[in-house]
């Protein structure tokens, strides 16, 4: 995600995963249940799919949360990187936006 450029866009490509995970998932699931009821001797490729699509719908969901539980840190990251010129500017920002979700963290482990 954070090799696409444009940070703003993340949770549009997290959400789109997801979608895709969960769709993975529903058509695996009817495989291995197609292949139980024609009562072949190898669903396990089908079982397999359900396993990663699991997977995949997981890490997309935690990560769709994470990013919706971090929106504003996320976001002033996001602008300060895109004026940040030298890499000392983008230091700073990475460093900042540590310390924020670090901050957050605390709050909500507080609550």
């Amino acid at each position: 995600m954070m090799l696409i450029g444009n940070l703003q866009r993340a949770v549009y490509v997290v959400a789109v995963a997801l979608v895709v995970a969960v769709t993975a998932l529903a058509l695996a699931i009817s495989a291995v249940k197609g292949a139980r009821r024609a009562r072949t001797r190898r669903p396990r490729a089908a079982i397999a799919s359900v396993l990663l699509g699991a997977v995949g719908a997981l890490f997309s969901g935690a990560a769709l949360v994470g990013l919706l539980a971090f929106w504003s840190q996320y976001m002033q990251y996001a602008k300060c990187l895109n004026g940040a010129s030298t890499v000392a500017t983008q230091s700073a920002c990475e460093q900042q936006f540590k310390n924020s979700v670090g901050d957050r963290i605390t709050v909500l482990g507080n609550e």
